[in-house]
């Protein structure tokens, strides 16, 4: 196969006219093309008077295509990669692997345990995606939060009611596999080739359940209502967990624990670390708030008068600036024609996420606005440090919403000039469920993100045309941007201390997003020594392959000295 990139097409091609301009760049003629497969498509929007894709595709031919290759001497043009996945080789084992989260990461990783004949346990503290919509639902309408099942604990993970984006800046080559195997059990066909894919939040679900049944119909087993209370270690190893359903203990005997618990399963990063052997350090995090724009101010600054093209849908964005103070200001999870969602897991606290439906087709466009801190702005070097921080902002939001769940929110024009938000009768109206209350966000937030982030709204207004409207909204806080502890793994990709413990994904402080966990919840290629990865959101998932000794269970690490000295 060849692949053919940085091909510009109108809004509105036809294959035929993509075959075309595929076969011109090969200088060839069409006849000579036997396939075609779409591998990206991305809009161009610098011209704002001819928004058009661009297109990569791989291409089969019937000819020498090494000799057409050496012919054509373009630097789009190349010899495809191969695009497919297998699971290495790899052992058995005597005791079944237990997977604790059912997120991205811990969904991936039972699937390709079940696909090798392992028969994992996973064990999932929330309920089924069919219980969580009822239970978010209930949250969302009706202000009754369930703390085990809510937004984020629960089948599918926080993705699954946040948003069901699959954006990563992550070049793994595993990455089409995971999105391969979305599409396998229902996404939209389009998610392996969009360079933005998107599933949304009304049609992840499905796919989240296709997954699972597959997961029970290799042998693999689904605890949902299941939480890991316990971690049972002997002799510096891993010998089994407490699993708690309805209030009844169970020991499941097992020497491989694989950790996908997610961001926020608080109690268990306590849990873990009171144990003493299990090695975490506070890892730095980002906060803030959502902002919420109309939609079509977002479409017309991105495409101009091409803004509502049915092939455009609701256009997207992504800034990032770095301020003086040494801070940096980024939006994050963009959420083109979608809402702004409450994402409470403990009772007492608000916490703000945004969403979209396949269609994208809300009033409003948002996105997560979010100022980097470190762990020296936690006021603690205490591993866990970063979570009071969070809890202190949430529990404060709370409080300034009037204590039913209601959110602080902010007009952009008052928060850059000052002012208390007294009214909200602007142009842009909230989307929040269960609800919002006009306020002041330093009520909620630290001076210095608050400042921060006018700052970056200014200096975002003059990149993107309407981002500093004055009637825009700013809901707060968005606290879970990710996992605010990082447990530690040596050179193995094990606990340093506990063999057989395994943490991965978001929760672990490896990874971001859904797709980034998921792709790393794969079996990597046979064992050799790797570069460190040096971005947050690059992280090696749990599988199994073979070693001269024993099945190892393959985990990123990062080695660093661990702080116990001052009591959270």
């Amino acid at each position: 196969m060849i692949r053919i990139s940085d091909i510009s097409m109108p809004l509105h091609y036809t294959d035929e006219a993509l075959r075309r301009a595929a076969a011109k760049k090969l200088r060839t003629d069409v006849q000579t093309l036997k396939k075609l497969a779409l591998v990206k498509r991305s809009v161009d929007a610098r011209k704002k008077q001819d928004v058009r894709f661009v297109v990569t595709v791989d291409v089969e031919t019937d000819g020498n295509e090494d000799k057409l290759l050496s012919r054509v001497r373009d630097s789009h043009v190349t010899k495809a990669p191969k695009r497919t996945y297998a699971i290495p080789p790899h052992g058995t084992l005597s005791q079944r692997p237990v997977v604790v989260g059912f997120g991205p990461a811990g969904m991936f990783a039972g699937l390709l345990l079940a696909r090798a004949g392992l028969r994992p346990i996973i064990l999932e503290r929330g309920g089924s995606v069919e219980e969580r919509q009822a239970a978010v639902n209930t949250f969302w309408q009706m202000r009754k939060l369930n703390p085990s099942c809510n937004v984020q604990f629960g089948e599918g993970g926080a993705g699954t009611f946040s948003d069901g984006k699959l954006n990563t800046g992550t070049k793994d080559e595993r990455i089409f596999f995971v999105l391969q195997t979305l599409c396998e059990h229902g996404a939209p066909e389009d998610i392996p080739f969009d360079a933005k894919p998107h599933v949304g939040t009304d049609k992840l679900p499905q796919t989240v359940r296709a997954i699972r049944e597959e997961i029970k119909s290799l042998g693999g087993e689904v605890r949902f209502n299941t939480q890991m209370t316990d971690l049972l270690v002997k002799n510096n190893a891993v010998c089994g967990v407490v699993a708690e359903t309805n209030g009844v203990n169970e020991t499941i005997e097992t020497a491989h624990v694989i950790l996908a618990i997610g961001h926020s399963a608080r109690d268990t990063f306590k849990m873990l670390f009171e144990k003493s052997c299990v090695p975490m350090e506070p890892k730095p995090f980002s906060v803030g708030a959502r902002i919420e724009h109309h939609a079509e101010t977002i479409d017309r600054a991105q495409y101009g008068d091409f803004a509502g093209d049915p092939a455009l849908g609701a256009a997207d964005y992504k800034l990032n600036v770095h301020l003086e103070n040494g801070r940096g200001v980024y939006t994050f999870c963009m959420c083109p024609g979608g809402y702004v969602v409450g994402a409470a897991s403990e009772t007492g606290s608000v916490v703000t996420n945004g969403m979209s439906e396949y269609a994208r087709d809300g009033q409003n466009s948002n996105a997560a606005l979010l100022v980097g801190i470190t762990p020296e702005d936690f006021g603690s070097a205490h591993p866990l440090a970063g979570i009071a921080f969070q809890r202190k902002i949430e529990r404060a939001a709370f409080e300034a919403g009037g204590g039913a769940y209601s959110a602080p929110c902010q007009r952009v024009g008052d928060l850059l000039e000052n002012r208390v938000t007294t009214a909200l009768n602007g142009s842009v109206q909230p989307t929040y469920r269960p609800g919002v209350v006009p306020g002041d966000l330093r009520a909620v937030l630290p001076d210095y993100i608050c400042d921060s982030m006018a700052e970056g709204i200014r200096r975002m207004g003059r990149r993107l045309k309407g981002f500093d409207d004055p009637d825009a909204l700013l809901t707060a806080p968005e606290t879970r941007s990710s996992s605010p502890v990082r447990i530690l793994r040596n050179e193995t990709r094990e606990c340093p201390t506990v063999r057989g413990l395994f943490p991965c994904g978001e929760g672990a402080g490896y990874a971001g997003g859904i797709t980034t966990p998921g792709s790393r919840g794969r079996p990597p290629a046979p064992r050799r020594r790797r570069p460190a990865l040096r971005r947050r959101n690059l992280e090696a998932k749990s599988i199994t392959y073979q070693a001269p000794q024993r099945t190892v269970f393959v985990c990123r690490s990062a080695l660093c000295k661990m702080n116990r000295d001052v009591p959270l």
